[in-house]
């Protein structure tokens, strides 16, 4: 199958990268508004465009036990949910990493409820941060497309599970011009999956079973390694797909300009990540225009963190506003949180980053877009407007575009 383009949505988009990837089994439990992308694998299971065993199962817990069976017999798996469905694989997020299970699951990011709610936030995939997955955050569909195939490369070289979200409705139902690539090329990127232990009926083994006590720190020590050693996979991933497939998408990404060499000292950083980086770019050409200096810092990576990714990113910036699409009750912006920790020298615990002779970098933390508030260049200006105005933040964690103050 030779390279095409196509106007596709989001969810259609996941379905052609997990046929590139040739997966071979698919674990589904439709749920708004992922549905799409089982249905369309569906049809290719079907019509043997993939030759993959799809299995519907009866809820997304047992979709994602499925995968793991499939994948621990070295089988290549996926299966993809959102919101509720994935609060419902929590238990399954936990043992597909302890296992090493290099499942790709594409998450589309739904707000969760009380109230029901079907739009865009990020609690839900934020929520499992700490179960051992990877996390990806896409701003447009070419984007997802390249990041399932990327995935699929990065969980298998660390052995830990991957996961790739992006945005209900804004990416999931938007239809965009998508380069599907060539199969071949697809082929040389992403080999078959060959694990050294798997499933085999004339080696019997236990896998996941009781270890002594002495043993299970360890195997979480070992987990902690696979992650950070992600960081780097991911980097190379990326760079190998960019000589592959002329696409490059950077764990984190600065915006006009990627050069290190060339960013320079900046008034403000904004940071922020998915469908929201889009509407950014669009306020940071405004302010370029009008020799203003602010720059965009999109976080794709978000597990394992990109902490020196970050940190280089945010070098030379006077003030730093962080965008959050989330919230942790009690603490604020979950972004916020994990920028500032980066900004934090790891042996001292002071602030490395110095703007204008200033010591310290105030960050400037907002949440807002919550279950699919419209985020709009005017949302990005009155927050970009609020930091120039202040020499730091009135509060810990400021809330922007509400309809009540």
């Amino acid at each position: 199958m030779s390279a095409v383009t196509k106007v596709i949505e989001g969810t259609h988009a996941i379905s052609y990268a997990v046929q590139r990837a040739r997966a071979r089994v698919i674990a589904a439990y439709p749920i708004t508004p992922s549905s799409g992308v089982v249905e369309l694998l569906s049809e290719m299971c079907g019509d043997g465009r993939l030759d993959a065993r799809f299995v519907a199962v009866e809820s997304e817990h047992s979709a994602l036990a499925t995968c793991a069976g499939a994948s621990q017999t070295g089988l290549r798996a996926f299966t993809a949910t959102s919101s509720h469905g994935l609060a419902y694989m929590h238990e399954m997020l936990h043992w597909c990493a302890g296992a090493r299970l290099p499942i790709v699951l594409a998450n589309v990011n739904r707000a969760m409820g009380s109230p029901w709610n079907i739009f865009v936030d990020q609690n839900d995939s934020l929520s499992q941060r700490d179960t051992g997955w990877i996390q990806f955050y896409c701003e447009n569909n070419q984007e997802v497309l390249d990041t399932v195939i990327q995935a699929f490369r990065v969980a298998e070289h660390v052995l830990l599970p991957a996961m790739v979200n992006l945005d209900a409705f804004f990416l999931s139902h938007t239809s965009e011009p998508v380069s599907i690539p060539d199969q071949a090329l697809v082929d040389a990127y992403l080999p078959e999956y060959r694990p050294a232990f798997a499933l085999d009926t004339a080696k019997p083994s236990a896998f996941g079973g009781l270890p002594a006590n002495d043993a299970y720190m360890e195997l979480r020590a070992r987990m902690e390694r696979s992650m950070d050693e992600a960081r780097k996979a991911a980097i190379d991933a990326n760079e190998e797909f960019y000589k592959l497939f002329g696409r490059r998408h950077p764990i984190v990404e600065t915006y006009p300009c990627n050069d290190d060499r060339a960013r320079g000292e900046v008034d403000i950083a904004l940071v922020t990540s998915g469908t929201a980086a889009a509407t950014a770019r669009s306020v940071i050409d405004q302010y370029q225009k009008a020799g203003k200096r602010v720059r965009l810092v999109k976080i794709r990576l978000f597990r394992p963190f990109p902490f020196d990714a970050v940190r280089a990113a945010l070098s030379g910036a006077k003030k730093v506003v962080v965008f959050d699409r989330n919230i942790s009750f009690g603490h604020g912006g979950i972004m916020a949180s994990e920028v500032r920790a980066a900004l934090h020298s790891r042996k001292s615990g002071t602030v490395t980053l110095s703007g204008a002779g200033s010591g310290t970098v105030p960050l400037f933390s907002f949440v807002g877009g919550l279950g699919g508030r419209d985020v709009t260049p005017d949302t990005f200006e009155s927050m970009i407007a609020y930091a120039q105005e202040r020499d730091e933040p009135e509060r810990e964690t400021l809330w922007v575009g509400l309809k009540e103050k």
